[in-house]
């Protein structure tokens, strides 16, 4: 998401007083990440599905990490290569303490959403209505409302244009999705149910 997104998805002064609760226990934890925007912890929530799917396994592999790690180099205002990066050294200290964070952040994006769905009643209602969907899950993206597009792509998938193509994963991670899903209370909604439905599980090796 760009920075003008985040900022408008923020404008609700209830949101931001969640946001801003949450980033003051937050910020009692650690003091290399003292100096945090409130900016930059709006994007450090947002990545809370990411770190929840990437450690589904129960360990983050060198390919996640590097995941994890271009998405932060997207998302940070500062040099990402500079050991003074408070979003940088943030989320590594998420993911060490995700268990204790996990379910704060998630309440916290779910308010965000539901605070930015919840402003158009054509688009919630948009949204709810299975026949909506014409069972092609392409052209269902496509038109989908764009906020609940961007809110897939970026707090599911490495990339934006990932929705439209196939993807593979493995059933914890998938299950993970689910989980999460569920604690956004959106797991009731067609085009995510419908999305859900179009990873390919991986197999797992004996």
């Amino acid at each position: 998401m760009t920075g003008s997104e985040l900022v408008t998805l923020v404008r609700d002064q209830d949101v931001m007083d969640e946001i801003l609760n949450l980033k003051r226990d937050f910020l009692k934890t650690e003091d290399s990440f003292m100096d945090i925007g409130d900016s930059d912890f709006i994007s450090l929530v947002l990545m809370a599905p990411t770190i929840g799917v990437t450690l589904a396994n129960g360990s983050v592999s060198l390919y996640e990490e590097l995941s994890l790690n271009k998405k932060v180099r997207k998302l940070s205002r500062r040099s990402f290569f500079l050991n003074s990066d408070a979003l940088t050294q943030s989320v590594k200290y998420l993911v060490k303490n995700f268990s204790k964070w996990e379910d704060r952040f998630y309440k916290v994006i779910k308010t965000t959403m539901h605070s930015s769905l919840k402003r158009n009643n054509v688009v919630l209602n948009t949204l709810k209505n299975p026949e909506a969907l014409t069972g092609d899950i392409r052209r269902d993206i496509l038109n989908t409302p764009y906020i609940f597009v961007k809110f897939l792509s970026f707090l599911f998938l490495e990339e934006d244009d990932d929705l439209l193509n196939e993807r593979t994963i493995n059933k914890v991670e998938l299950d993970k999705i689910v989980e999460i899903g569920e604690k956004l209370e959106i797991d009731n909604v067609p085009i995510f149910q419908a999305f859900c439905y179009t990873f390919r599980v991986r197999e797992e090796m004996e």
